[in-house]
């Protein structure tokens, strides 16, 4: 019986090898995929900006899609710690069909904090104009992205805090013929859109009673600090924590899925060639 048995196995791999030396064997055609590099702050940063939602869910599988947003990053403090270096390198990495950066800055340019803050019509153009001249010199294309609105209000209108700002990044494009996604129009417009009320859904955390009270009424408090992070897991130690909190500048789930579609529809007209590879 084991004889039979292994007589049969042996009849079977014959007939399977026969098999797949009769099928017509070819090579997979090259992969020339796209990248796409995101270089900003927390606006723009996982867990608190746009861009995480922007590359798991805007992009095709042939796009590579890093994002190198960091939170509390200026013009000049994402260059000064190195941060800048790394993004550079990722542009000059061959293989690609082709490779955009968007840069998007102000929020933290317009700091008080002293490692962070740029003077708003000279350094700050000045460094966006040196980063697109340094991309280009890298193989690779620059796209400048507006910062985005905070969600701050009076008496039901939104007070735009970046609109002075995102005017230098627009004047920056057209001297240097760099495309534009003009993120700060786009999510003014939707928050004026959505009022004070509708836009706390667009945050980290649900709002206080009395910051939701505000916001029916038209106006925006001033942000809270953020709560301690959790305690770490028992028996585990501690693991990277990341800080959830309710504000007017920085995005929830919610806020960075309505942030990401902003920014994938405009980036489609502002660049042609990316078009087919954007998910809406």
């Amino acid at each position: 019986m084991r004889r039979l048995i292994t007589t049969l196995i042996a009849a079977t791999a014959l007939a399977g090898g026969a098999q797949a030396a009769d099928r017509e064997r070819t090579d997979a055609p090259p992969l020339l995929p796209y990248k796409i590099i995101l270089v900003g702050d927390s606006t723009m940063a996982p867990h608190s900006g746009w861009g995480g939602a922007f590359c798991a869910k805007h992009v095709k599988s042939s796009v590579a899609c890093l994002n190198t947003g960091r939170g509390g990053r200026s013009t000049r403090s994402f260059r000064q710690e190195g941060s800048w270096a790394i993004a550079l390198a990722e542009a000059k990495v061959p293989g690609y069909r082709g490779t955009w950066v968007l840069i998007q800055f102000g929020h933290n340019d317009q700091s008080s904090k002293s490692e962070r803050w740029t003077e708003e019509t000279t350094e700050f153009p000045a460094n966006l104009k040196r980063f697109v001249a340094e991309v280009r010199a890298a193989g690779a294309t620059p796209v400048l992205v507006t910062p985005l609105t905070r969600r701050e209000f009076r008496d039901g209108k939104l007070h735009n805090t970046l609109a002075s700002w995102s005017d230098q990044v627009r004047a920056v494009a057209k001297a240097e013929g760099v495309a534009l996604v003009d993120l700060n129009a786009l999510s003014a417009a939707q928050t004026q859109k959505m009022g004070a009320e509708t836009a706390t859904q667009l945050a980290q955390e649900p709002p206080t009673a009395e910051e939701l009270a505000a916001a029916k009424a038209g106006t925006t408090l001033k942000a809270r600090p953020a709560p301690p992070p959790p305690p770490p897991i028992e028996g585990q130690g501690a693991r990277g924590q990341v800080t959830r909190k309710f504000d007017y500048t920085h995005l929830g789930d919610v806020g960075a899925e309505v942030v990401a579609k902003l920014v994938t529809q405009a980036l489609a007209q502002a660049v042609p060639d990316l078009r087919s590879q954007l998910v809406r």
